[in-house]
């Protein structure tokens, strides 16, 4: 019988201390090797942690929140023949992977959360209204499942040991959690709760907030809103929809805004820019990769379509809708998540009048569009039923002049009401 102590691994990339966002085993459990014991969260992505080792918790440090430095003691095994038993085999229909990185966001401040639902995952059916499953026991060994819904879980009291899991190997779905959240009240006994209650900055969320802190306190914004007429952007949206190819969905304003925007970028490279603080240097960048403010059930990602001056409008519309997909659903990889060089951010419904977006560091641009209405205006001297939507944008005003900012929404206006431009190449002068 011995003692193993397992560190905080080194994660990479400069790392120097991980956040505890959540424990799964505590002093006193035995654990399998490979079995999911802590999720931690650096600047760069979240990170479950296996075991080491198979044997007893002896103690563990830190609770979620706290920062553990690389390098120090962050769970206690008691390990051996005699000072440990055996903890059960795990599932061999779906083997645990190693520790794998969910990548965290680059969040882009600013976008206020959409009201959309979040898409259920193929394969999964609701219960039949009245039925109830049989009483779960509990199980030893890896609990397989998401970590949005080990969150959902963690908020609703539920032991995910107790939750029969109907996925591949067992892994618990979303719908698995339903169940046992409504379970009779013998065994969860409905309680008055508190007047208020204290939720811990943790995670994903606290990394949100130390962004939108430090880009909002050290970027000078500039923000300008305008006016725009996409009556007829609307007309092509409709007619584009009607004749699509049988494998696209429906088209937004979104891939036309981005198909506009590469347009633009040309004659105003200085807002394609990230600026590098460390280095006192504005790099200027030809390719342009948008940045797509998406509302997770994880919190605020940004998602990167890549070189897309390259792309034509069904294929820009395709890889929002394909990132936006697995940034929801927490299969992002951390590629996918980094590397924008302005942002576009689209409140839909949700969308109001206008919007102050915080531009998204090292950016110097941010793009957003509000809610598009019908509403009458002067057009040629008569009282016309057009389509309007406003664009907010912000730019950091140490880099891009207030001339040219206004400059460069106005030439996005004007492409986004003479839609037909976008798609006619630029003649170059001789």
């Amino acid at each position: 019988m011995s003692q193993y102590v397992f560190k905080m691994p080194d994660l990479g990339e400069g790392t120097v201390d991980a956040e505890i966002v959540a424990w799964h085993t505590k002093p006193g459990d035995a654990v399998a090797e490979d079995q999911l014991i802590v999720e931690v969260m650096t600047d760069k992505a979240a990170v479950e942690v296996p075991a080491p080792v198979s044997g007893r918790v002896i103690s563990i440090t830190g609770t979620p929140g706290d920062k553990v430095a690389v390098g120090s003691p962050l769970i206690v095994f008691e390990v051996g023949e005699e000072g440990a038993p055996a903890a059960a085999p795990l599932s061999t229909a779906a083997p645990p992977p190693a520790a794998k990185p969910q990548p965290a966001a680059k969040p882009q401040p600013g976008a206020q959360p959409q009201a959309s639902a979040e898409p259920q995952p193929a394969g999964e059916a609701l219960p039949a209204a009245g039925a109830l499953r049989p009483p779960p026991v509990a199980r030893q060994g890896r609990v397989m499942a998401s970590p949005a819904n080990r969150r959902r879980a963690r908020e609703a009291g539920i032991d995910l040991a107790t939750v029969v899991g109907s996925g591949p190997g067992g892994r618990i779905l979303r719908t698995d959690l339903e169940p046992a959240a409504v379970r009779p009240a013998a065994v969860r006994p409905a309680e008055a709760g508190p007047e208020t209650s204290e939720i811990k900055v943790i995670g994903l969320r606290r990394l949100i907030a130390e962004r939108m802190s430090e880009a909002k306190r050290n970027i000078p914004h500039f923000a300008y809103v305008e006016e725009v007429d996409v009556t007829e952007l609307e007309s092509l949206r409709l007619h584009l929809n009607v004749s699509r190819p049988a494998d696209a969905g429906a088209l937004s304003y979104l891939p036309l805004v981005v198909m506009a925007l590469t347009r633009v970028l040309e004659s105003f490279p200085q807002c394609n820019v990230l600026y590098d603080a460390a280095r006192g240097v504005l790099v200027r960048h030809r390719a342009v990769h948008v940045g797509i403010a998406t509302q997770t059930p994880d919190g605020l990602k940004v998602p990167v379509v890549r070189n897309a001056q390259a792309l034509g409008l069904w294929e820009v519309a395709a890889e929002i809708r394909r990132l936006a997909e697995r940034a929801r659903s927490g299969k992002a990889t951390r590629d996918e998540l980094i590397g924008s060089t302005i942002t576009v951010t689209s409140l839909g419904k949700l969308g109001g009048i206008a919007s102050t977006p915080i531009i998204n560091a090292p950016e110097v641009a941010i793009i957003g569009l509000n809610k598009a209405v019908e509403r009458p205006v002067v057009l040629q001297g008569a009282v016309l039923v057009r389509r309007i939507m406003n664009l907010s944008s912000s730019f950091d005003h140490r880099f891009v002049d207030g001339y040219d900012a206004a400059a460069m929404i106005q030439a996005l206006k004007d492409l986004l009401e003479h839609p037909a431009m976008i798609f006619i190449p630029k003649v170059k002068s001789k």
